[in-house]
Order: C-alpha cells, then sequence, then structure tokens
C-alpha cells in the first residue's frame, strides 16, 4: 500500500508545499462562501496556496490553476444540548440568502444551519469528532490521515503542518498594530460554582494582598485577585495567575474594562486575550448587569441604576419583546469584537440596490473572474464572512487593522474609497452618494467673492446646544452635577439636551471665517467668510451628526443630544446658485512666494558625516545624505546612502538648491498648480523608502512642507497604490467643515462638466428626500461602545445589533449618529 500511495502522489509532488512562517492557512473557512469543515461537504485546503474551499468552490480553483491535491477536513457535532428559548441567528452575510438565490446547489445547503448553530447556541456540553484526508482531483481519490508510514516524507511534513497550522486570522500581520481575539475554547462550556458571590460597583482589591490595580475576576468562583507585574514594578503580584494553576479555572475578566458591549478577558489556559460571546450572562451570574453599566470619563465604572432609561436601553430596545425576522436581507453580522461600526455599515450599504445589483447580481461572474487569490480581492471578500472581509479592508490601515472600536462615519468613506478604486470599467454603486459642493468664500474688505466646487460624499450637520428647547433644565443640571461633584455626593440624574433640527439646519448655513485668508484683490491677508451649498443633490445623502468633540483637557467626548430627525427632508433651499448679479469675482491669483530671510548654506550635522565617512563612504556623499535627510541621524542618512549610491553623481560636491527668481509672469501670480515641489525635499523623503510618486503626491498635497508631508504619508498608506485618475478620487481624512471634505485632495476648482474623466454625478431636479436607514452609537467616544443600525425594509423598521435581526418596535430616531435618505422621485 505504501508503494502504491507513493507512487499515486510522485506526479504532484512538486505542487505540494509546506507551510512556512508567516504563510496564512486558511482552513477555517471558505474564501469564496461560507463553508467550513462544519458545513456538510467540508473544506478542501489546497495544499499549494493554503486556501479554503467550500465544496462548490473547488472545482472551479482546480480548474483555474491545475493544483491537484487538497486536504479535506471535515468536523461533526457529536452531542449539544440547546438552551431553550435562545433563536439561533445566521451569524453570516447580510445576503446569504441573496448567495442562494444566485447559487442553487446552496438553496438546500445544511452547511448553513450547521454554522449557525455553530456560531450561536448555548450549551454545556458538546463534543467534535475531526476527519482529515488528502483528495487528488479530479477523481477524487482519498487518502485518509494520518499515513504516516505510507505517505512520502514530504506529504507527511506538509499535511502535519496544515493541521498544526493556527488559522489565518490568528496570525499577526507585518503592518497590523493588534492581533485578532478569537472565541476562547472554554467560553460555551465554562461552569460556574453556585457559591453566592456578588461583586460591588467599586472598592475591589486582590482576595491575597492589598493591590486595588490590573484586578482581574475569575469567571468560574468569584474570586478578585491582582494579574501579573510590570517591568517597573507595578501593576499586581500575580495572585490570578496563582489561582489558576491551583484550580484551573481557566477564564477572568479584568474590573474596569466592563462596558455595555464587553470586557476585556483573558483564558490563562490559553495564554491570550479571548473573546466570550457569552460575556453577559458570565457576570450575571456574579450580580453585574452588563446594559446598567456606563463608564464614566475619568475611567471609573459607574454600576448605579438611575431611574432615566439609558441611551444603551433606548437604542438597543432593550425591554421590549422584538420579533425576530429571518430571509434574504435579514440576516445578522457577527461581531468580531468591537467591529460593530463595520457590520452596521456594511448592513446600510447593502440595503442600496445598486450595492446589491454590483455584487450579489454579478456573484458568479465575480467568482470566475477571481485572481488565484480571492481572500485579497474587494469583489469577492464584500461577500463574504466579515472576518475575512475585514481583513482585507483594513489592510494597510493603522486603525481599522486593530482590533479597537472605531468611528462609523471615518470607514464610511474608507470604504466608499476602496469601491472607487474596484469599481474600474465597472458599475460604481458609490456614485449615488457623490455630488457637488459649492463653496463661497468672500473677502470682507473688497466684498469681493470667489466659487468653487469639489466633490463630497456626505453632509454634517452641527449640533448647537445653544438652540436646546431644554436649555434652563440644562443649566440647572449642570449646576447640580458641579455641586455634587464639589461635595463628594451621587451626581443628579443626567439631563438630555433637545435641540430642533431647524436649528441644525441654521448651524449649518451659516458663515464660517477662513483662516489666513489671503484676499488676492488686496495681495494681502484679510478677513475672510465661507459658506458651502449643494451644486447638485445626491441620489442617496448621508447626514452625519456632529456629536462627537473635544473637552477642555482634550479629552474626547460625546454630546448628549435628542434630535428631532424627519422623516422627509426638503433641501430646495440649499441648492446653490452661483454667482449673482452685482457680484464681483476676486482675481485669479494665488499668493506670491515667500523667500527665507536666512539664505545662507544650511547647517550640516558634521558629526554624523564623520560617522558615514568611517565607513568608507566617499566624504560628499555623505555630506549630501546627511543634507537630504534633514540632519535625521547617521542611520536615516546611511539609508539614504544605500537608496543612491550607484547613481552617477553619488561621490559629486553637494549643490544646495537656490530659490529661483519669479518667472516673466507677475510675481504675485506664484508658482502654479501643476508646478514640481522641490527637489531637495522630494530626496529627503525618497530616500526614507517612499516611492517618487507618492513622495510628489504628498509635497503637493501639503504645499511642500515636509513635516506636513510625511504625515500625509502616514495618513494615506494606500496612496501609492493609486493611479493618477484615482487619486483625484475621495480621500478619507475627517474634518470639522459643515460637509466631509472628503475629497480634498481633488482639484477643487475643476468643473465637472469640462472635465471628461471628472467626477461621476447624478444630479437630478429633486431635492426632497425620505429616511430609510440610521446608524446609532451608545457610548461616550467613537473609540469605545457599540453601534447599531435601523434600516426601513417593506414599509416596517428593523433593527440589527450584531447577529441579532428583529422588527423595531419603538425606532430611536431621534438619538442616530449617521441618517440615509433617498431622494423622491417625485420631488
Amino acid at each position: 500500500m505504501a508503494a502504491d500511495l507513493g507512487e499515486l502522489l510522485v506526479p504532484y509532488m512538486p505542487t505540494i508545499k509546506v507551510p512556512k512562517t508567516g504563510d496564512r492557512v486558511y482552513k477555517d473557512e471558505c474564501v469564496f462562501s461560507f463553508d467550513s469543515p462544519e458545513s456538510e461537504g467540508g473544506l478542501y485546503v489546497c495544499m499549494n496556496t493554503f486556501l479554503g474551499f467550500g465544496r462548490e468552490h473547488v472545482e472551479r480553483h482546480y480548474r483555474k490553476t491545475g493544483q491537484s491535491v487538497y486536504m479535506h477536513l471535515k468536523r461533526t457535532i457529536k452531542e449539544v444540548r440547546v438552551a431553550t428559548e435562545i433563536p439561533l441567528f445566521a451569524l453570516l452575510n447580510p445576503y446569504i440568502s441573496g448567495l442562494q438565490q444566485e447559487s442553487p446547489s446552496l438553496k438546500n445547503d445544511s452547511s448553513l444551519a450547521n454554522l449557525e448553530l455553530n456560531c450561536d447556541f448555548n450549551c454545556d456540553d458538546y463534543e467534535y469528532e475531526d476527519e482529515a484526508k488528502l483528495v487528488i482531483f479530479p477523481d477524487h481519490f482519498e487518502i485518509p490521515l494520518p499515513n504516516i508510514e505510507e505517505l512520502p516524507a514530504l506529504v507527511t511534513i506538509a499535511c502535519d503542518a496544515v493541521l498544526s497550522a493556527s488559522s489565518a486570522f490568528r496570525k499577526r500581520e507585518p503592518d497590523s498594530w493588534e492581533e485578532e481575539p478569537q472565541v476562547s475554547k472554554h467560553a460555551r462550556s465554562l461552569r460556574q460554582q453556585d457559591n453566592g458571590v456578588r461583586i460591588p460597583p467599586s472598592g475591589w482589591k486582590c482576595a491575597k494582598c492589598e493591590m486595588r490595580e490590573n484586578l482581574w475576576l475569575n469567571l468560574t468562583d468569584g474570586s478578585v485577585l491582582c494579574g501579573k507585574w510590570f517591568f517597573d514594578g507595578s501593576g499586581g503580584n500575580g495572585h490570578a495567575l496563582e489561582h489558576y494553576r491551583e484550580t484551573n479555572f481557566p477564564l477572568a475578566v479584568r474590573l474596569g474594562t466592563i462596558t455595555p458591549d464587553g470586557a476585556d478577558v483573558y483564558s490563562f489556559d490559553e495564554e491570550e486575550a479571548v473573546l466570550d460571546p457569552h460575556i453577559a450572562e458570565h457576570l450575571a451570574h456574579f450580580g453585574i448587569d452588563m446594559l446598567q453599566m456606563q463608564k464614566r470619563e475619568n475611567g471609573h465604572v459607574d454600576n448605579e441604576v438611575r431611574p432615566r432609561v439609558t441611551e444603551w436601553e433606548v437604542i438597543q430596545e432593550s425591554g421590549l419583546k422584538l420579533k425576530a425576522v429571518y430571509g434574504s436581507g435579514y440576516t445578522g453580522i457577527r461581531n468580531l469584537g468591537n467591529s460593530c461600526y463595520l457590520g452596521t455599515t456594511m448592513q446600510v450599504l447593502f440595503s442600496i440596490p445598486e450595492f446589491q445589483r454590483a455584487y450579489v447580481g454579478n456573484l458568479q461572474r465575480i467568482f470566475d473572474y477571481s485572481p488565484l487569490d480571492p481572500s485579497q480581492d474587494f469583489s469577492t471578500q464584500i461577500g463574504i464572512s466579515p472576518r475575512m472581509f475585514k481583513a482585507l479592508v483594513s489592510k494597510g490601515h493603522p486603525e481599522f487593522s486593530s482590533n479597537r472600536q472605531q468611528d462609523a462615519q471615518e470607514f464610511f468613506l474608507h470604504i466608499i474609497n476602496l469601491v472607487e478604486r474596484n469599481s474600474a470599467g465597472a458599475e460604481n454603486p458609490s456614485d449615488v452618494f457623490r455630488f457637488l459642493v459649492e463653496e463661497r468664500i468672500q473677502c470682507c474688505q473688497s466684498r469681493k467673492v470667489r466659487y468653487t466646487q469639489r466633490v463630497d460624499y456626505l453632509m454634517q450637520l452641527p449640533t448647537p446646544i445653544e438652540a436646546a428647547t431644554n436649555r434652563e433644565e440644562l443649566i440647572a443640571y449642570e449646576a447640580k452635577r458641579q455641586e455634587a461633584e464639589e461635595n463628594l455626593r451621587t451626581s443628579p440624574e443626567p439631563v438630555r439636551a433637545k435641540i430642533p433640527f431647524t436649528a441644525c439646519v441654521q448651524a449649518f448655513t451659516e458663515p464660517e471665517n477662513v483662516p489666513d485668508f489671503w484676499s488676492s484683490a488686496l495681495q494681502a491677508k484679510s478677513a475672510g467668510i465661507k459658506t458651502s451649498r449643494f451644486a447638485s443633490f445626491p441620489e442617496y445623502l448621508v447626514v452625519q451628526i456632529k456629536k462627537f468633540t473635544f473637552g477642555v483637557d482634550w479629552v474626547p467626548k460625546k454630546l448628549d443630544v435628542s434630535i428631532d430627525m424627519p422623516d422627509f427632508l426638503d433641501l430646495s433651499r440649499l441648492r446653490a446658485t452661483g454667482l449673482q448679479a452685482g457680484e464681483e469675482e476676486l482675481p485669479d491669483l494665488t499668493p506670491p512666494i515667500v523667500l527665507p530671510e536666512d539664505t545662507r548654506a544650511p547647517e550640516i550635522d558634521e558629526s554624523a558625516v564623520m560617522q558615514l565617512a568611517e565607513m568608507g563612504f566617499p566624504l560628499e556623499a555623505c555630506r549630501k545624505a546627511v543634507y537630504y535627510t534633514g540632519n535625521m541621524g547617521a542611520e536615516m542618512a546611511f539609508n539614504w546612502i544605500i537608496a543612491h549610491m550607484e547613481e552617477p553623481d553619488f561621490a559629486e560636491p553637494l549643490a544646495v538648491p537656490s530659490y529661483s527668481e519669479p518667472g516673466p509672469s507677475s510675481p504675485s501670480q506664484g508658482p502654479s498648480m501643476d508646478s514640481q515641489p522641490p527637489e531637495d525635499s522630494v530626496a529627503i523623503l525618497t530616500s526614507m523608502g517612499f516611492s517618487r510618486a507618492q513622495t510628489i503626491r504628498a509635497l503637493k498635497a501639503t504645499n511642500s512642507n515636509l513635516e506636513r508631508a510625511l504625515d500625509w504619508i502616514f495618513t494615506h498608506p494606500d496612496s501609492e497604490e493609486e493611479s493618477e485618475a484615482v487619486s483625484d478620487m475621495a480621500d478619507t481624512e475627517p474634518n470639522d467643515n459643515a460637509f466631509s471634505n472628503a475629497n480634498m485632495n481633488s482639484d477643487s476648482t475643476l468643473s465637472p462638466d469640462l472635465d471628461p474623466t471628472g467626477p461621476r454625478i447624478k444630479d437630478g431636479p429633486g431635492r426632497k428626500y425620505s429616511l430609510f436607514a440610521f446608524i446609532s452609537h451608545m457610548g461616550t467616544s467613537t473609540m469605545s461602545g457599540h453601534y447599531v443600525c435601523h434600516i426601513k425594509k417593506e414599509g416596517r423598521w428593523v433593527i440589527y445589533n450584531d447577529h441579532k435581526v428583529c422588527l423595531s418596535e419603538r425606532p430611536p430616531k431621534d438619538l442616530g449618529y449617521i441618517y440615509f435618505y433617498h431622494r423622491l422621485s417625485c420631488s
């Protein structure tokens, strides 16, 4: 038999690889669908690329690549006790039913039910039975594993490496700041002692010492013990770990991190931070009700039950018996741990027909034309479960690649940016959000004006607290709160500001001052004011309520406001008018070049020069390296030398660029928009490893300011990959303008009508809109808390709270954060 197996595998040996360190092994989920080892058909892992495929998709991969050897993984749940009165929600993609309609083979696929069960049941006892075998295509010849003595050594090593490899999502990406926590293997089967322990809301200390910080609550017996000590001797005496070694009670939660949307959980057995899907139940066992917990701004947790219904309860419609709904468009998205900002945004986007048509409607075409690695294809992953999708869309982004909570508005703009980039030559569903903003700037002295246009994707409404209808009540509450704080008494019941929607629109229309305005009429700095209006109206209007601000101590905080957002919105009076009769335009001149007062040769760090010269590099080259890297040290200069040592003028004397005199045109005109940034500035940034194209874009975007250009590069990590056509599309930097200014890098003076490659605007006469969705945030900051969304479908409101999808009874339209309106066809 051994010889037969060896001979059978000989033709395929060159294609069988052993996973190396850093290789991602997709053995938990299909890169095309929701199939997993628990699915009826199991999962096939390619022994060459280590990509995972469900039964329906493995044939496509074989035909496309010719790769014949796959490891077939099958997991069977042998015994399950499901708790009563707990519905089984599909923790998958919002359009799994749409996938079933597109793919007939999925209509009766029981693997979907298996995966639903595996994701959301609450059981006390279970058992898995795993099966692995090699399968050779196209004949489907099967070789059961393990067959250590019968298989060639290379095949055995490869199989062992695949089976022992961590999940593809457990590996840290080079550009990821944090590792994605996984659900603990103890979470579902954790047994808690019925010992009557109740945890108070404050006054905690270690049961074995007097430590009052870095305390951990063991979720089995309720003991409160200190954590490990840190390198500086602080942090605890390690009593929580000692307790685990004595008892084998595996899970503990860090006190002080418990909020209504989760807590920091650590598994001593697994030796890592983990997720506990049943954390609310485990904490309730010790008398901790997560829904009644609010995190104060000073970092302490407040367990006090207040008479007023909290924001958490209102937005999630807690206490109401909501009816669960299922089917196409009614499927929830699993929270991966602080990923609710992603889930709510994608739920709303995929309730829009243009997004459904672009991705769900083109599903088979997307599958057929996907690249060899579908896990890196945007069109493929936008229809896959959130873990693989999040890994792709957050790649290279310092915030979205982390496991921290993020701002849903920033993520919306980020996704729009990605859709733009990946829609070349195809329908771009994000066109429905795009509109033109007309900005009017007036010089207060000369009274002359300038009109420009730019592209944007959302409207930001200010929240004028001074316009609150309950202002006297707010003033009284603030006085009582300060008095209670000074006398160390319990704070009074909070009062929420009630702001009319009309006041928000009025604040939006108010002129704003333009800092450092240079008047081309006066050819000097002057006072300027700016107003913004709609030059076009989008098919779908996104309105963000500016709830987040900074306190006097620069700590981010959220305004506790209620706004009577209308179901129907009329923006007729916000239509731009253009240059009016009697208005005079500002001259088309740019500020003059300001020459530096000191034109002497710059100082050069001679100590760094000598360090490099001692390594054997030419002295003049060393001087150039130190100069072009801005005297940032020998190490940075060394990198410049390595990158430029092959250049013909490498050892030539340093020639310091001089400022050129103005050309024959008027001195006040300054440089043209197409002028290149100074070459010495380009050299400094390219010496740091950035490409020339990326460097030039950064310098142009920051008026050749080196420090700002460096920041620009780090905040635009994907810019190098953009083509010139795409480089003028939306950027995702948030700002304080009335509109999002998402396209701040585009040429704002360019009229779309005059540029055939310009932005695609779907304008129409209609300026009236109907509310169809809104995203709400609970918590004190965009960096914490929880997001849910409400979407109006088939004439009824539906609440999407992670994987739970229910009919809404009281949609909290006054507490939303981002609102989505659809233009009425008859407006």
